[in-house]
């Protein structure tokens, strides 16, 4: 190497230490890093899932340690997980030492899944009712479950960088026509619209809680169900858990950058 580019190597390290920078893999490999939450933390839609919980290593999450090796990761993910959870069984398992923290969590109270399948099988009118029920609850009684489950967290972590991400809106309303799901434009509007309030919901309380918020939908926007491009299942039979969550790639180029970005 020449001088002046030994010089300029020495200039950069020095900026760098100065900064509070260090270089990507260094970094990772000083983390200890747990990920909470419900099936999209768990991987839930994308191959090779286990447990009763279960937990792939195609989630954001195993995607993430896969890449960056951490010096340590514990999933304590777990598909069908509500607020409660978090409460119970998620937090008071985080250990000590953790250095940051992913999660999903609020689409199971807000009632996410029955809400979806009930517009699946329903008239747009009844489906537009639903999801102004689960609206009407979202906004009465998540947020004081949200907060007290990020103060649970931050009780049990509270140096570590916790970020909390959203969830996609499901469906592509580019078209009128949606192939073989069954769900109308007015039924993908809807349930988009729900999608939204509680995405919203959850960026606010994440504010106020200090904490730091990943919002997925634009990452996942051309790339819903019935777009050429779709990133998340429709109604699977095989296995049925896999409806409405995101796919593989969902997660690899959905999920994955929204949850780095924001690291």
């Amino acid at each position: 190497m020449s001088r002046r580019n030994l010089v300029l190597a020495s200039l950069v390290s020095t900026t760098m230490l100065t900064l509070g920078v260090a270089a990507p893999a260094a970094a990772a490999s000083t983390i200890d890093y747990v990920a909470l939450g419900d099936s999209y933390s768990s991987g839930v839609g994308a191959p090779g899932q286990v447990g009763t919980c279960s937990r792939s290593p195609n989630g954001y999450p195993g995607q993430w340690v896969s890449r960056n090796a951490p010096k340590s990761f514990t999933d304590l993910t777990c598909g069908g997980a509500v607020t409660g959870d978090v409460l119970s069984t998620q937090a008071p398992a985080i250990p000590s030492g953790t250095d940051l923290i992913s999660i999903t969590i609020g689409g199971n109270d807000a009632g996410f899944a029955p809400t979806v399948l009930t517009c699946q099988f329903a008239s747009d009118a009844t489906c537009a009712a639903t999801v102004a029920d689960a609206i009407d609850d979202i906004t009465t009684t998540l947020p004081a479950k949200l907060d007290s489950s990020y103060a649970a967290i931050k009780a049990k972590a509270p140096a570590a960088k916790i970020v909390v991400l959203g969830y996609p809106l499901l469906f592509d309303t580019a078209s009128s026509s949606c192939g073989l799901t069954g769900m109308s434009l007015a039924k993908r509007r809807v349930l988009n619209s729900g999608a939204g309030v509680l995405d919203d919901l959850i960026r606010d309380r994440v504010a106020a809680a200090g904490l730091t918020w990943s919002d997925v939908r634009d990452e996942f926007a051309g790339h819903g169900i019935c777009a050429a491009s779709a990133w998340l299942n429709g109604l699977t039979v095989i296995p049925a858990q896999n409806s409405f969550h995101p796919t593989k790639t969902g997660y690899t180029s959905g999920y994955l950058p929204a949850f780095t970005g924001a690291i």
